[in-house]
């Protein structure tokens, strides 16, 4: 699909003009989605995605993306480079007019695209008008052509020729400096970058992208990712600390009616799914047809090839949809030349021709793989029929979670609950141990702040299928305390807590406590997390008093900067703070539970596929990838619990 040349010449006839640049910087939340970190990131896909479309119609193979000692970005690709004529209806050059005018661009019907991932061809001139200024350099027909823009899109030089470059040289570079007025940071991380250039290298098969650091100046060459086998090499690279239940990953592909499908997959011995699509290189976090046509169709084959090598017995009860993902690894990319997405953050693909197409390019696929691999597809199915029978299993455990009422029983003694039935402002503590916990309740506002003290260590999740982890006390307890039910009966409207907070020591003890939480919550509760509704406590690691002043502060770093303010004549006391279980009551008040004084870390899951590979890592079955983490990061360690 990659190397399918667009017909027709790529000129100013290419480019549609459909409105002017209009109001950008007075409401940037509109076009960019948000001004803080993330969307200063995200004008660097709308450049990259530009670069991206020349390599989906097949003209560009090569891109670099560079962050500038003074945090500006530039973006050089070898494509055919922006047009340079005069525009027929703007009247000035075409360069100029993509990055001066809104909705202008190759994407609108011109001949210029059959696929684009820069969907609304607003973003050469989004990032002009949210920029401090930005230089376009285009390599064309023997010319090196320069144009220069600052204060947010207004033209400093005209499109201009500033010297000969050799007659086989294309491509455009693109350098900009993010308006530190409009943003809230103008610092760029790399490891942000990083992450989506390797994703774009997956989806973009023999796409080489290149990113480098100028503010290390260790780094002087950057990384290069390019993956031949594409989207395989995403699955290869999700699974590595999972142990595969088949050698071979499974790509198919397929293009009907002008929409291409393209699908790898592998089973592993995990009982969770991770499956990731996309369209046109966008993420569809939500789904959409595209992902709903190719889960049809693997239930439906996995179970019809079961019944005809009667794997399945006539009264047995069919694979369900959750059964057949247990355990699998899929990517799905779609590259079709008119997406529509719904939801406000366009996260799902809404085409509805695309899930009949979907199904039947996966079906045909997937159909001849069993067949020509009974062995791998009777390993497959036997995986899916054990996690049917778990399933059930769990029902059953679900069920009688279900039906605990919080009127008719306290857990025990365990949670102790707030007066306030209003969700909204209430929060629960899940506190570690029985002797914090008898702080924190002494210690609480018991209008809107519940506790729930944990007797050891939960359940590791990681190494558990549901209807083992419905088996264990404290997490039935954590079930039905949230309210929320779990599995097939989730809703997230009836959380009972707008805020789940985890408050544990500082110690290795309180941290695997921590992680066994998160564990949990990122495998069931998932969309509590998406929601924003988990947070860590922050309890103080010190206290400093001097004359009648008591301040506490949360680490070394800050310890110090607090010093650092102090007049030198002043006499201080430091004092490292107990574990919350030796904390009285006004303590643990006073620091870590008074909603006006204490500092809670929202917990947020930005990249799930991130999330997934270190929970895997730390928590899973495999000894010798924790063992590398391990070794790896044990110099950074600063504070050790032995």
């Amino acid at each position: 699909m990659a190397d399918e040349k667009v017909q027709g010449n790529y000129d100013s006839s290419s480019i549609q003009v459909l409105e002017g640049l209009e109001a950008v910087r007075k409401r940037p939340g509109m076009y960019i989605g948000t001004t803080d970190v993330k969307g200063l990131h995200h004008l660097v896909w709308e450049i990259v995605d530009n670069s991206i479309d020349e390599a989906l119609a097949g003209y560009c193979k090569n891109i670099e993306i560079v962050i500038n000692k003074d945090n500006s970005i530039t973006v050089k690709d070898d494509g055919r480079g922006i047009p340079t004529d005069i525009h027929p209806k703007t009247g000035i050059s075409t360069v100029e007019t993509v990055y001066t005018v809104l909705h202008a661009g190759g994407k609108f019907g011109g001949g210029g695209y059959k696929v684009s991932g820069g969907l609304h061809g607003v973003g050469a001139s989004v990032v002009n008008a949210l920029s401090s200024w930005v230089d376009v350099t285009v390599y064309k027909d023997g010319k090196i052509n320069s144009i220069r823009f600052e204060n947010g899109g207004h033209t400093v030089e005209a499109l201009h020729v500033v010297g000969d470059c050799d007659k086989n040289r294309t491509g455009t570079t693109v350098s900009f400096k993010p308006d530190p007025d409009i943003f809230d940071t103008d610092i760029y991380d790399y490891e942000t970058l990083k992450t989506r250039v390797r994703e774009l290298a997956f989806l973009n098969r023999g796409l080489s992208l290149n990113i480098r650091d100028d503010r290390d100046i260790e780094d002087t060459t950057g990384e290069t990712f390019m993956y031949e086998g594409g989207i395989s090499e995403y699955v290869r690279f999700i699974n590595q600390e999972k142990t595969p239940i088949h050698d071979d990953i499974i790509h198919l592909e397929g293009e009907k009616n002008g929409v291409f499908l393209e699908v790898a997959m592998q089973y592993n011995t995990s009982y969770n799914a991770n499956i990731y699509s996309f369209v046109n290189n966008i993420n569809t976090h939500d789904g959409g047809t595209h992902e709903d046509g190719v889960k049809r169709a693997l239930t439906r084959v996995i179970n019809n090839y079961a019944r005809k090598n009667n794997l399945l017995k006539e009264k047995d009860e069919s694979l369900k949809e959750d059964d057949v993902k247990e355990g699998l690894t899929m990517i799905i990319s779609c590259k079709h030349p008119n997406p529509q997405f719904e939801g406000q953050t366009k996260g799902r693909l809404g085409n509805s021709e695309v899930r009949s197409l979907a199904d039947s390019i996966f079906a045909e696929g997937f159909e001849r793989f069993l067949l020509e691999n009974p062995t791998e597809a009777r390993t497959i199915i036997n995986k899916s029929i054990l996690a049917r029978d778990a399933r059930m299993a769990a029902k059953k455990a679900r069920e009688a979670t279900r039906k605990t009422d919080l009127t008719t029983t306290n857990f025990f003694g365990k949670l102790s609950d707030c007066k306030s039935k209003d969700p909204s402002v209430s929060e629960i503590f899940i506190v570690e141990g029985d002797s914090a916990g008898g702080s924190a309740k002494k210690g609480r506002d018991a209008m809107t702040q519940a506790i729930l003290p944990l007797r050891g260590k939960i359940l590791n999740v990681e190494k558990a299928r549901l209807d083992k982890a419905l088996g264990n006390e404290e997490i039935k307890t954590i079930i039905t305390a949230f309210g929320t039910g779990i599995g097939d009966y989730f809703d997230l409207s009836k959380l009972r807590y707008d805020k789940i907070i985890i408050m544990t020591d500082a110690d290795v003890d309180g941290a695997h406590i921590r992680v066994l939480l998160l564990t949990l919550f990122y495998r069931f509760f998932r969309p509590i997390v998406e929601a924003g509704h988990v947070y860590a406590a922050q309890p103080p690691l010190f206290r400093i008093m001097h004359g009648k002043t008591r301040k506490y502060v949360l680490d070394e770093k800050e310890r110090d900067a607090y010093l650092a303010s102090l007049p030198s004549t002043v006499k201080y006391e430091i004092a490292r703070m107990k574990g919350l279980g030796e904390m009285d009551a006004d303590e643990l008040n006073e620091t870590t539970m008074d909603i006006s004084k204490r500092t809670l870390r929202k917990i947020t899951v930005s990249d799930c596929v991130a999330a997934d590979k270190i929970f895997e890592k730390l928590m899973g079955d495999e000894v010798e990838p924790r063992r590398q983490y391990i070794e790896e990061y044990a110099y950074t360690v600063e504070n050790l619990d032995i």
